[in-house]
Formats: structure tokens, sequence, C-alpha cells
């Protein structure tokens, strides 16, 4: 029997909004000041999206940079998974906005709602397919929110963190033993009212659609838990902790990623922080820090890169990624 080939990163991108929102912005409206907002998060601005700019629009700009890095046509690309909380439309998806935008023509298009773990949740998808149908060529996967757009200006506990932006991966074939390991995702509904956008949908069609988040409870998830995702992935992968070159997570607040990371023993050298400039951009944190990551000539030719989420939901994930510079370029 032929063995397939792995499937990894060839090339990644990113795009922000033109427009930055400082902490000193933020705070007048929010009722805290600048100095409050960095002591409590670590982040120093966000960016906003346009009033008419959506979730595809960042969304295309990241994917245009991802396949020039890759050097790949968009009529290449056979999938395109697009993973965001805060879509143009609730239908139809977001991803065929995309693919009609960026002229991908064969490329199947759809969404993954997995909050801020989606990226990983619609990587697990576009890998699997890939290993299943060679014939498929090349996957973009897409991370994106536009979060401004679902945000209560007053609201501190939100305002203060969220951010708009967009990061994109595509994925193809690689030669062993790069590319991705296996990939250990997780649920639990039980959680899913802890923070959310409650209304729009099916059950609270014209209700309140900015988000909530009870901010406690997702601090003592991540404290509790974010050990425990990455203990899971060192075990399933055979790995300890000094194995691991670089660390990428969902960044929450940089304030409390490196508080965790230092809880866990991950060195802060080999831990890769986005959230001071950007804040939290949910699905796109974790692609936009592989693209940081990279394009910084940070991750060396068969670097481990132990990548790691959590969201809303709640959901989580991990999988190891082995970095091969050879055929993967980042332009962030």
């Amino acid at each position: 029997m032929e063995r397939k080939a792995p499937i990894g990163v060839l090339g990644c991108g990113s795009y922000l909004p033109a427009e930055r929102r400082s902490n000193e912005q933020v705070a007048r409206q929010a009722g805290v000041s600048a100095e409050w907002i960095h002591s409590h998060t670590g982040v120093k601005s966000r960016w906003a999206a346009a009033e008419d700019e959506a979730a595809s629009d960042l969304a295309l700009g990241a994917l245009r940079s991802a396949l020039a890095a890759a050097e790949i046509e968009a009529d290449q690309l056979g999938l395109i998974i697009l993973a965001t909380s805060t879509p143009d439309d609730l239908g139809p998806s977001t991803a065929c906005r995309v693919q009609h935008a960026i002229k991908a023509t064969r490329a199947v298009a759809l969404d993954v709602a997995a909050a801020c773990s989606g990226w990983l949740f619609a990587a697990r998808v576009a890998h699997d397919w890939l290993r299943q149908d060679p014939s498929i060529g090349y996957a973009a996967v897409i991370g994106v929110e536009a979060y401004s757009k679902f945000i209560n200006p007053a609201d501190r506990a939100t305002a203060s963190l969220f951010g708009d932006g967009a990061a994109a991966t595509i994925l193809g074939p690689v030669p062993a033993p790069y590319g991705f390991g296996p990939f250990t995702l997780g649920s639990d509904g039980g959680l899913a009212d802890v923070v959310g956008i409650p209304g729009g949908g099916s059950r609270q069609p014209d209700g309140d659609h900015t988000i909530h988040m009870k901010g406690r409870i997702v601090r003592d998830f991540v404290v509790n838990n974010l050990p425990g995702i990455i203990d899971d992935a060192l075990k399933q992968h055979r790995i300890t902790m000094g194995d691991v070159d670089h660390f990428v997570t969902h960044q929450p607040n940089p304030l409390l990623l490196r508080q965790v990371a230092e809880k866990v023993g991950i060195p802060a050298t080999r831990l890769v922080v986005i959230g001071e400039d950007v804040g939290n951009i949910g699905a796109a944190c974790i692609p936009y820090a592989l693209t940081q990551g990279a394009s910084q000539g940070r991750f060396a030719q068969g670097d481990l890169v132990l990548i790691a989420g959590f969201g809303a939901g709640f959901t989580w994930g991990s999988t190891l990624l082995t970095w091969n510079t050879s055929s993967a370029v980042c332009m962030l």
C-alpha cells in the first residue's frame, strides 16, 4: 500500500484592518483608564474593521497574502475552510464569499464554528480531507474575526480585549518527517453560555448581538485546563516540554497567557505572544501567531511547534507541527 504524504503548512499570511485603536481610545468609552486595561490584560492596541468591511474582506486579505507566500494560485485550491464567530451573514457561509472573491473556482468552501479553537478544528478537517483525497491539491484554512461589529464599547471586559484581524494558512503535502501529527479535539456544551453572542440566531433573532462574557469563569477555565491540554498533547506525541521548540496557543490576553505558561514551565522565549499588538482576535489568534513566528525567522527546519487552542462552547484542541522551512513561507 502506498504511504500517504504528511500534510503541513506551505505558506501563511495575515491581514489587519487600517484602524488601530489604542488603550486611550477604548478606555474613554469603557469608563476605565488606559493603564487599567494594560495592567489587567497586557493588551496595548487592537485593530478595527472599517464600516464597509466584514469578516470576508479581512479573510480575503489574509488569503491573498498566504497564497503569495506559498506561490500558489487561487485556482489550485481544492478546499477553503474558514473559522469565525463573526460571519458576514448567518447564511451563506463566509467561506463561499471568499471563494468567489478570490476566484477559487474549483474549491469546496465551508465555515467552521468552534470560536477561538476554530482554526484547529478547521485544520483537522482540511488535514484529513487532503489525506483522504490527494486530488484536492491544496487547502486554505482561515481564521478571521470582525469583533468590533459585536462589541459594546461601554463593556470594559470585552471592549478592552477583542480586536479584528485574519490569518490564513495553505496546507498541502510535505515530505516526512514534517507536517502535522495527530489532532486532539474536545467540547463541553455545558459551558456554552459562558461567552458568546446571544442575539441574531434562531433562538433569539432580534436580541442582543454584542459579545457577552463571564470573564472569571473564562479565566478559571484557561488556568485550570490549558496545562492539562498541553500535558495531554505531550503524552500523546511521546515528548517532553524540553522537546518543544515553540508553543503557539490561543491568546485570551497576553497577561493571562504568560501567567499560565510560567505555571506549566514553558520558557518565555519559546512562547509566541501576539496579543499585545492585536488583542484577542479569536479564531485568527493561532494562525496569526504561526505567521508572526515564521515571518520573524523564529521557526527553524525540523522545529517542533505545539499548537493548543480553547474557546467558547467550550471547545479545545491541540496538535504538533514539525516545521519545514524549505516549503513554508509566511508573510505577516
